[in-house]
């Protein structure tokens, strides 16, 4: 069978698709502001104090580590991990649309290697956490999974995400134990505790390198040090949250088409799952983060939480939030709700734009507070970012009918010229 007649038979979507559409809309627009108060920490002070607070150039007291503990409860890898799933979710919303014109699928992976060259170029030329180089790749893998069941993408999705969770739990959970603990000062791991060491200490010695870069201003020594030191590292990414990222996609995938996103589910039972995986996960996460601290932050004790310990909780505050989410956001009609909603339609945008705006404020040839502010200033940098998204996006997609690289990404996956003014 053709693309078409498959669409037709085993993905054909209701002819009114705005309830869905408006409810991915809101819950991007949740997640790409919540993105960066993720990233927040990376954009202001040096990247391995992204998990490792000790890496603060200004200090990290009491009240930032408490800070620490909220955001590894609250946000770090959920915004991520929901902006997945709704990245899923997204491709098949595309590939019925295509389907529907009589294209095929093939038009999607046009559209994912555009994707790519924006990472790359996100990555090289503006900030090293990107995600959409992986995504674009990681995509290409979920577009050959498009035409399977609704209900096999959900079973493959969460076996390869449970199957993620062992394999990064057996990796990363011991690490703390050999490097910071008495049983790692056994002679039988003595040479794997020296190459831990050695591990942070080359971490540490990069953002020494990258620090006087970006203090200093001088972009052209940060971009070849990006190429000298960094150019394998979006291949790296790929690996490394493969079985997180493809697994999310194909659970994005699977709840759009059994109706998460437009009502089609019974409300009372998506509430009682919704907040059951958010409350148990928020909980387990909230133990994880408590050893961390009770363990002083270490290098490899925060990097066990975050990668080795919090993957499964993860997910269920993901899919928590998701179910949450959607239920809400057929009512968030008013002021705040349609700035969210638009933020959301222009999430290309916000995001690129947001690394954009974080070059200014941070880089030493703009305001140049790079090392400058702490965990809670940071965080009022957050704020005023995000009320900059809420205010723009609005009034924006009222003149024009696509975010600025939204239409951009549209004219090179079609290969033409499409009118952007209203």
């Amino acid at each position: 069978m053709t693309d078409k007649e498959e669409s037709q038979s085993a993905h054909a979507a209701p002819v009114a698709r705005a309830d869905r559409i408006a409810s991915l809309d809101f819950i991007r627009g949740i997640a790409v502001m919540g993105i960066l108060a993720a990233n927040i920490v990376a954009f202001g002070q040096p990247f391995s104090a992204y998990i490792y607070p000790t890496a603060f150039l200004t200090g990290h007291d009491t009240a930032s580590g408490w800070l620490w503990v909220a955001q590894f409860v609250l946000i770090d890898g959920k915004m991520r991990g929901l902006f997945t799933l709704l990245f899923g979710a997204g491709m098949i919303l595309f590939i019925e649309r295509a389907w529907a014109r009589g294209d095929t699928r093939w038009l999607q992976a046009r559209r994912l290697l555009w994707l790519m060259l924006f990472g790359l170029i996100h990555f090289f030329f503006i900030w090293r956490g990107d995600i959409l180089f992986y995504y674009g790749a990681i995509g290409m893998v979920a577009l050959l999974m498009v035409k399977w069941r609704a209900r096999t993408q959900l079973k493959v999705g969460i076996l390869g995400y449970v199957a993620g969770v062992i394999l990064y739990g057996v990796m990363l959970a011991p690490l703390p134990f050999v490097a910071d603990t008495a049983w790692g000062e056994q002679p039988q791991f003595a040479e794997m505790r020296a190459d831990l060491e050695t591990g942070k200490q080359d971490a540490l010695a990069d953002d020494a390198v990258e620090t006087p870069m970006l203090q200093s201003g001088d972009y052209g020594a940060f971009v070849a040090h990006r190429f000298a030191k960094h150019r394998f590292e979006p291949l790296t990414n790929v690996t490394l949250f493969s079985l997180e990222t493809l697994p999310l996609m194909l659970i994005g995938m699977a709840l759009y088409r059994m109706g998460l996103f437009g009502g089609r589910l019974d409300r009372r039972s998506q509430l009682r799952w919704g907040w059951a995986g958010l409350i148990t996960g928020g909980l387990l996460h909230l133990a994880i983060a408590l050893w961390a601290k009770a363990g002083g932050y270490t290098y490899y004790g925060t990097l066990a939480a975050f990668m080795g310990l919090s993957p499964l909780p993860r997910l269920m505050m993901v899919l928590g939030l998701a179910a949450l989410l959607s239920l809400y956001a057929p009512s968030a009609t008013g002021w705040l709700g349609q700035r969210v909603s638009a933020a959301g339609r222009a999430a290309f945008s916000n995001y690129l734009g947001t690394s954009i705006v974080m070059m200014f404020v941070f880089h030493g040839w703009a305001l140049d507070l790079f090392g400058v502010l702490d965990r809670p200033r940071l965080y009022i940098v957050v704020a005023l970012t995000c009320a900059g998204m809420l205010a723009w996006s609005k009034p924006w997609l009222e003149r024009f009918r696509f975010g600025p690289l939204e239409w951009l990404w549209r004219c090179l996956t079609y290969g033409r010229l499409f009118e952007l003014k209203r």
